[in-house]
């Protein structure tokens, strides 16, 4: 009888490392570390590099220029503040139609002034340009000797050729005064840069900013409407 407990004590020795290894094998044993890592992402996955996709300030813009497409046309805001071109030759006196109740103004060339007499304004075209970059033409006024009446309606066109004078060389703003009956020019107080001009001639910016608003014959929509014809 002892020898048949000591062969079954045998055989059960034999059989534990076999029970240690299927543990192992199953992953519930301590012969081998766990692994942890985790599987990697699949090659789709764009968010796997996030550094591929930072922004580079430096070349985020390379390759693209900006195209000028519209240019306004008016005087500037009473809370911008705006300089003219030094160039005298960024500045051309003619005359223009303002309709009223579009609030836009149209072009008039010579051959067509003599069937909007009574109605034409002349004016500068002046190109302004604010602080914030947007460039526009102004059309300041110019003495209107067909004019009725002097003094306090002449007083807004005299200040506003001052101002846009002025602003050749410094950062203003454009304040109009009810009460005194002209503009009154707002200096900047701080040191302000010069603006940054885009490169265009006033022939182009005129292009721009009079698309479609150029009153060029008889049957235009405006004289039509003005002869009680549309």
């Amino acid at each position: 009888m002892a020898t048949d407990t000591s062969v079954h004590t045998d055989n059960a020795s034999q059989d534990l490392p076999q029970r240690k290894d299927r543990k192992v094998n199953g992953g519930t044993g301590h012969g081998h570390a766990e692994s942890t890592e985790a599987p990697p992402p699949p090659a789709d996955d764009v968010f796997a590099d996030l550094n591929a996709l930072r922004l580079d300030p430096a070349t985020s813009l390379a390759g693209t220029a900006e195209v000028l497409i519209h240019v306004p046309v008016r005087k500037p805001g009473r809370l911008e503040f705006v300089r003219t071109h030094a160039n005298h030759d960024m500045a051309l006196a003619t005359s223009i139609f303002r309709d009223d109740e579009e609030r836009c103004d149209y072009l008039v060339p010579p051959r067509i002034r003599p069937l909007l007499l009574g109605y034409l304004k002349p004016v500068q075209l002046t190109a302004t340009i604010s602080r914030q970059g947007v460039l526009f033409l102004w059309p300041v006024p110019l003495p209107d000797p067909d004019a009725t009446g002097a003094g306090r309606a002449q007083a807004w066109g005299d200040t506003a050729r001052q101002a846009a004078a002025l602003a050749r060389d410094a950062w203003l703003r454009l304040k109009p005064d009810m009460d005194l009956g002209s503009y009154r020019a707002v200096l900047a107080e701080g040191v302000l840069p010069d603006p940054i001009w885009p490169e265009k001639t006033l022939q182009e910016l005129m292009r721009i900013g009079f698309k479609d608003r150029v009153i060029d014959s008889a049957d235009h929509p405006i004289i039509r409407k003005l002869r009680g014809l549309s």
